[in-house]
């Protein structure tokens, strides 16, 4: 997918937060049942190895921790964020962050028990995550890039 190709609903082809006339909405799940969901989305920070490896001699408390828990808060705060995002209640938040040769591995997942999923949660604890690596580097490193998908949502 690029930047250019909209997001389409698998059920009908149309967009769910657009009306015909172009009127943007906040999709209305009223009637669906409450279930359990959860979603999981992936965040990678490419650096160079110099970075990396700065990053993996930092003690505990480092900026890794600080990212960790900017993501958390960031999924928590996620319909403040994202204008037609329903308001959830997060049964749990998890980011794990791994420091590899030349880049930073994220993994963020979100839970709830809604009429909705927790997919943007999860995208916005990985990218909140990444961005707060960014920040905690970027003096030692500008080149750094960073991107971030969607692994999983589940409903059960």
């Amino acid at each position: 997918m690029t930047m250019d190709d909209p997001v389409v609903d698998k059920n009908d082809n149309t967009l769910t937060h657009v009306g015909a006339g172009g009127d943007v909405h906040m999709v209305d799940v009223g009637a669906k049942p409450v279930q359990r969901r959860r979603a999981s989305a992936r965040g990678v920070v490419h650096m160079a190895a110099a970075t990396a490896a700065r990053l993996r001699e930092l003690p505990k408390g480092d900026a890794l921790a600080t990212a960790q828990l900017a993501g958390i808060m960031a999924a928590k705060r996620t319909s403040e964020l994202i204008p037609l995002c329903h308001p959830l209640p997060l049964a749990h938040v998890g980011v794990t962050l791994e420091v590899a040769d030349d880049r930073v591995e994220i993994l963020a997942e979100a839970s709830t028990a809604a009429q909705t999923g927790v997919e943007m949660e999860a995208l916005t604890a990985a990218s909140v995550a990444a961005l707060t690596v960014y920040d905690m580097a970027k003096a030692i490193d500008r080149g750094m890039s960073f991107e971030v998908q969607l692994l999983e949502k589940v409903k059960e």
